[in-house]
């Protein structure tokens, strides 16, 4: 449904954890801080989220809903670039939304999962998970709470 990021509307204070190294097995992880902006467009169809780090754009994400589909897809831009990463798309279910999608990650080809769980109305945590075997098993590699700021 296209209010299904209505939640995530208005400005957030994120805390990331990213693994350090990803798919090696190691647990060690680094941690920094972002705000984050997210708005609807196009009467929900489309939200963007923009991530700030000390007032310096961190990233970008583009959400574009499917009505005959019912489904999302969700597009990331690095600032470092600017090019729309190749899209995860999926749907919520039971208060958790899931979204994959293929990708490459430092020349390998991965599946990537975003997920969306934990939602309330000043909180929310997403996560981001790599399989190198066609989703037979994931490292996750990237967490996000959110606070409402």
């Amino acid at each position: 449904m296209t209010s299904d990021f209505d939640f995530l509307f208005g400005r957030w204070d994120v805390s990331h954890r990213r693994l350090k190294q990803r798919h090696v097995g190691v647990d060690d992880w680094s941690g920094f801080e972002t705000v984050v902006t997210c708005e609807p467009r196009l009467d929900g169809l489309v939200n963007v989220e923009e991530h700030r780090t000390d007032g310096v754009p961190f990233g970008f994400a583009l959400r574009t809903f499917d009505p005959a589909a019912g489904r999302w897809s969700i597009y990331w831009v690095n600032p470092a670039d600017g090019l729309l990463q190749p899209p995860v798309h999926g749907r919520f279910e039971n208060g958790v939304g899931v979204f994959e999608g293929d990708d490459v990650d430092e020349g390998r080809p991965i599946r990537a999962r975003y997920t969306w769980s934990h939602i309330e109305a000043d909180s929310a945590r997403w996560s981001q998970a790599y399989s190198l075997d066609g989703g037979q098993t994931w490292e996750t590699n990237w967490v996000m709470a959110f606070v409402r700021g």
